[in-house]
């Protein structure tokens, strides 16, 4: 085990139709990664197109199904397999199918893993809140995460989703 001064806490949170709870955190860990288990209502879209500019995600399948938007590239990823969302890549997921989707969330490195618990204090997210979205704003600049919010409301009509 690491030792740090300021050890990540554990959370288990709502954020919308995303449920994240800290499985690992990266100061568990010499390697620096992190573990989030996470939940997806049914027929949801987890988040608008974003990209990490530090950290790689690798998400299992334990339950459900996911489907990847990746670039250019769609794919649907079911129990037992895995989804590679690379860094600096455009990237979404979300569940399609009429069961909640279950998956761990592998981010290396994993400081990342903190920026959920740092976001839940600004939930729900208001686009018209110019107070909460500079809040989110700043949270994402010192992730290094940039958000494409516009993709929203594209991607719910063309998939039949919810946010």
């Amino acid at each position: 085990m690491r030792s740090q001064s300021t050890p990540t806490a554990k959370y288990d949170l709502e954020l919308g139709r995303l449920g994240a709870k800290l499985a690992v955190s990266a100061d568990e860990t010499e390697a620096a990664v992190a573990v989030v288990e996470h939940t997806l209502a049914p027929r949801s879209l987890a988040a608008p197109l974003h990209r990490h500019s530090r950290e790689d995600e690798i998400s299992y399948v334990l339950a459900g199904e996911m489907t990847v938007l990746a670039g250019d590239e769609r794919s649907t990823v079911s129990a037992g397999e895995f989804a590679v969302k690379g860094r600096d890549t455009w990237h979404t997921f979300w569940n399609a199918g009429d069961d909640p989707l279950r998956f761990l969330e592998i981010i290396a490195p994993g400081e990342f893993a903190g920026l959920f618990a740092e976001v839940a204090e600004l939930f729900p997210l208001d686009p018209t809140d110019e107070e909460k979205m500079a809040g989110y704003q700043a949270i994402n600049e010192r992730y290094g995460f940039e958000v494409d919010f516009e993709s929203v409301p594209r991607l719910c009509e063309e998939y039949g989703l919810r946010m």
